[in-house]
């Protein structure tokens, strides 16, 4: 079988969207089917000496880390304990699980929180990646201390212009022998990146409201802190 990479959705924001959906929704399945869920891996293999971006089901590519990658390291990244969080834009379990999401897309979340610190991931995933209008989220972070007025924000994102190797590749043109200026260019973008500057947000009663659009297939993790 020969490999289209322009059309493989391991290589782009499909697959991180993907991942982060449908791992954040283990726990449900755990809960639900009184699992004893200790963990979970994903099912990445090596090819060596392989073209650039040929499709495969691994995390990288030539040593160019794939947008993929950039979910876990989010993931990674959410310390402490799970808390509860919810959304307007979820799907039920059983909708997913049944017929995937073929109508509406999910936009949904999970929230982690240790000492001073409270992280939040996003996600705007649908089965069809096509083109559409971003998600409009309103996030709501309630549990901050009460007499803490501000709060650092750092928020990370994978999305088709951040953490994002596979649209830098394709926009040089799919080299299938980069020089060495442009496999510098593929690892940075290989790497997880900021939207934007930290920046600082306001507590109102212990809460904090921030607003953002996140594209289609794209994630995002919030972090406060204080």
């Amino acid at each position: 079988m020969k490999y289209n990479p322009q059309n493989d959705y391991r290589n782009g924001t499909m697959y991180p969207s993907y991942t982060a959906a449908t791992f954040a929704r283990k726990r449900e399945l755990e809960v639900k089917h009184g699992v004893n869920f200790e963990g979970a891996v994903t099912w990445a293999f090596e090819f060596e000496d392989q073209p650039y971006f040929a499709g495969f089901r691994d995390l990288a590519t030539n040593g160019i880390d794939k947008p993929v990658l950039n979910v876990f390291r989010m993931f990674g990244m959410m310390h402490g304990d799970r808390i509860k969080s919810e959304s307007s834009g979820a799907l039920p379990l059983e909708s997913m699980v049944k017929s995937g999401v073929k109508d509406k897309p999910e936009v949904n979340a999970i929230a982690s929180r240790k000492p001073k610190q409270i992280n939040v991931l996003v996600w705007n995933y649908h089965d069809d990646d096509l083109p559409a209008p971003d998600a409009k989220v309103d996030l709501a972070v309630a549990g901050v201390p009460t007499n803490v007025k501000q709060v650092k924000i750092a928020h990370y994102r994978v999305d088709r212009d951040h953490s994002n190797s596979y649209a830098a590749w394709k926009a040089m043109g799919s080299p299938q022998s980069p020089t060495p200026e442009q496999y510098k260019q593929l690892e940075k973008a290989g790497q997880l990146q900021m939207l934007g500057s930290p920046s600082q947000a306001k507590v109102e009663g212990g809460k904090v409201n921030l607003n953002f659009d996140l594209p289609r297939q794209g994630v995002s993790l919030v972090q406060l802190s204080w």
